[in-house]
């Protein structure tokens, strides 16, 4: 079975899941204010609001990832100090 995360990238085009964080956080700043802008035609809209939303995945997806990899420093038993996975709320 595949995990959620593969499953949620599985629809992402390629050239978005080839972006950085900020990059992709970049596309879709840029494509919420031309839509807010009002001034994109009906068909652009709904194709850059498509677009958007597979921007949005692959941020939450990016995000899932560096949460997952976060460990916080606790102390150890004999050797001094030890590591375990940080409570991210």
């Amino acid at each position: 079975m595949a995990s959620r995360g593969s499953r949620d990238q599985a629809g992402i085009p390629p050239d978005i899941k080839k972006l950085s964080f900020e990059d992709a956080l970049e596309a879709l700043e840029e494509i919420v204010q031309r839509l807010e802008g009002g001034e994109v035609l009906l068909e652009e809209s709904i194709d850059i609001y498509s677009r958007g939303t597979h921007l949005k995945t692959h941020c939450e997806q990016k995000l899932h990832s560096a949460r997952e990899k976060v460990e916080r420093i606790v102390p150890g038993d004999l050797d001094g100090v030890g590591a375990e996975p940080a409570e991210i709320d």
